[in-house]
């Protein structure tokens, strides 16, 4: 991973260079605000620890420039104790986190970590959001949130989406009624799991050929459903 320092002190860029050295990173450091920028708007970096007060231009508008380019690293901005209102600028402007210096080696390593963490699962995240699932003549776009069976748009409400979605990433899984509940209508919803059945008719009705006999949303007596992983021809 690479990450990248935008901070014109070079007592505090190194004492974070320092900090970071027991994690695998590629570091690169400006003391610029114009250089730092051009930098990260041409090149890709996982993390990027910006100072507010920068010669050249300011960290503030650095952020908001980055965020305006749709660079979506996570941004940890530094500023001092007099900053408050430069802190809740620079969250407005995208920032993800805030350090006042002087900071703890600790803590400026324990945030760190936490935001490549979360980027991490999120880049995880968007890309299963991103794929397509094909099973038989039914693929799932999870990009565009569509269902289509034959290359023809399966017209779902949005709990009937989130049903063939949670079966068509999970084929071959049981769900008993009640993880069909908790999933797609959420832990605090107090509806009775005749609800799911309810739901699982329909959207057979509009996935399946036979509805009575079902290829794709089977019942598995005694357990609940699951999505067959090779549907019968």
């Amino acid at each position: 991973m690479k990450i990248a320092i935008i901070e014109d002190d070079p007592n505090i860029r190194n004492l974070i260079k320092i900090i970071l050295s027991e994690l695998p990173l590629q570091i690169e450091e400006f003391d610029n605000g114009w250089q730092g920028l051009d930098a990260v708007l041409q090149n890709h970096f996982h993390l990027l620890v910006l100072d507010v007060m920068l010669p050249g231009v300011n960290g503030l508008e650095i952020c908001r420039k980055i965020r305006q380019n749709n660079h979506q690293m996570p941004i940890l901005m530094l500023t001092s104790k007099s900053e408050d209102e430069d802190k809740i600028t620079g969250l407005d402007l995208g920032a993800d986190d805030y350090l006042t210096k002087p900071f703890s080696n600790g803590e400026l390593l324990a945030r760190i970590k936490a935001l490549l963490r979360r980027a991490q699962t999120k880049s995880a995240i968007d890309k299963k959001e991103n794929q397509m699932i094909v099973i038989g003549d039914l693929k799932l776009d999870m990009a565009n949130s569509m269902l289509t069976k034959n290359n023809q748009e399966v017209n779902l409400t949005a709990k009937e989406y989130d049903m063939i979605k949670l079966f068509m990433c999970n084929p071959g899984r049981n769900f008993s009624r009640m993880d069909v509940l908790e999933k797609v209508w959420g832990e605090q919803f107090e509806g009775l799991e005749h609800t799911v059945n309810s739901n699982i008719n329909r959207l057979r009705s509009k996935i399946e050929e036979e509805p009575s006999n079902p290829k794709y949303l089977v019942t598995v007596w005694g357990l609940g459903y699951k999505f067959n992983k090779t549907p019968a021809s």
